[in-house]
């Protein structure tokens, strides 16, 4: 449910709305905007009467969300959600370019990789420590040698470190971490959803391999519930009957995403084609839909990489990719960085 204030709203009046709301067991969410404030009321909203609460002094109007998630939803926060990650912002209109390896082999392959995509004009470094792999017998990751050698390659650069968590056990580990992904594969692993709702710091919320739209915004809900409301959403693709790509990059989602949620949106053109001569196409359809962020992946050393050698762009190639990039950013005018 929202609550619209009226503009010449009396606080006090505010203030007693917002103490019956919580007292009837109701989560209260505020926004402030330049035309308009609201209340944002999460919870079994079926038990309040509009007609009672339109009465008060304060109120305008009320309205209720069809929608199962609420605090996720732009209709609670017009405004657009700001996450600003060591002075990169996602959702204020510019945009951030995550790059890096698919997974942290050797601090000599991180370290080069991290001075190239930097030198290439990315803002951010991505690094898988841990890796969710299909087969048992694929490489998994450095794990907790892996995250010292990302936070080794963010002290050289400067460059603001995303990886992925597995589990809940590990979050002790991420402390130093700039940006939590959470990946395809666990986007709806609950448990840890939950967990890092108390976390404070930003998630990057990866859509999985077969789910919808309004479940990757429900399961952004279990993070937003929990306190954390610093989520970024990340469309990377999604499986479908084609078999000539990876995954089946799903565009459109990025611009209902932003229509649905305040939330910012990044998108993982990588991932999502696995094919190389596709990335740089996608991935400037995907700013033109308006992606707060991309991650794109480098190595390197790609032909000698241990795991999706065949998606990561060599840092020649990432290198002529940011130049047209930088040229769609500037015609669209916005920012990098």
């Amino acid at each position: 449910m929202i609550i619209l204030l009226k503009r010449e709203a009396n606080k006090e009046d505010v203030r007693r709305l917002r103490e019956d709301l919580m007292e009837r067991g109701f989560s209260l969410h505020e926004s402030t905007g330049t035309v308009e404030s609201l209340i944002g009321v999460v919870g079994d909203t079926s038990t309040l009467d509009i007609g009672t609460i339109e009465a008060r002094d304060c109120v305008d109007q009320v309205k209720r969300i069809a929608e199962p998630y609420k605090s996720v939803n732009r209709k609670m926060h017009p405004e657009n959600t700001v996450i600003d990650v060591r002075g990169h912002k996602f959702g204020d209109g510019s945009l951030q370019i995550i790059a890096g390896p698919c997974s942290v082999e050797t601090e000599e392959q991180i370290m080069s990789t991290a001075r190239a995509v930097k030198e290439a004009g990315a803002t951010m470094l991505r690094g898988g420590a841990f890796k969710p792999r299909t087969s048992p017998y694929a490489f998994q990751g450095l794990e907790a040698d892996g995250i010292k050698l990302l936070l080794k390659a963010r002290e050289e650069t400067g460059l603001p470190i995303v990886t992925e968590i597995m589990g809940v056990e590990d979050l002790p580990l991420f402390e130093d971490i700039d940006v939590i992904q959470v990946g395809a594969r666990n986007m709806q692993n609950f448990k840890l959803l939950k967990a890092l709702g108390k976390v404070k710091k930003p998630i990057l919320l990866k859509r999985g391999l077969a789910n919808t739209i309004e479940e990757l915004l429900m399961s952004a809900e279990y993070i937003t519930a929990g306190g954390n409301a610093e989520v970024i959403l990340c469309e990377r693709g999604i499986r479908t009957f084609e078999t000539m790509t990876r995954n089946t990059l799903d565009i459109s989602a990025v611009s209902l995403m932003k229509q649905k949620s305040h939330l910012p949106v990044c998108a993982d053109p990588s991932h999502a084609t696995g094919i190389l001569s596709l990335i740089e196409p996608m991935s400037l359809s995907l700013i033109v839909a308006g992606a707060d962020a991309l991650e794109i992946e480098v190595h390197c050393t790609p032909t000698r990489a241990l795991s999706d050698g065949s998606q990561q762009l060599t840092p020649t190639a990432f290198t002529e990719l940011m130049v047209n990039i930088r040229k769609m950013a500037e015609f669209l005018g916005r920012k990098i960085g």
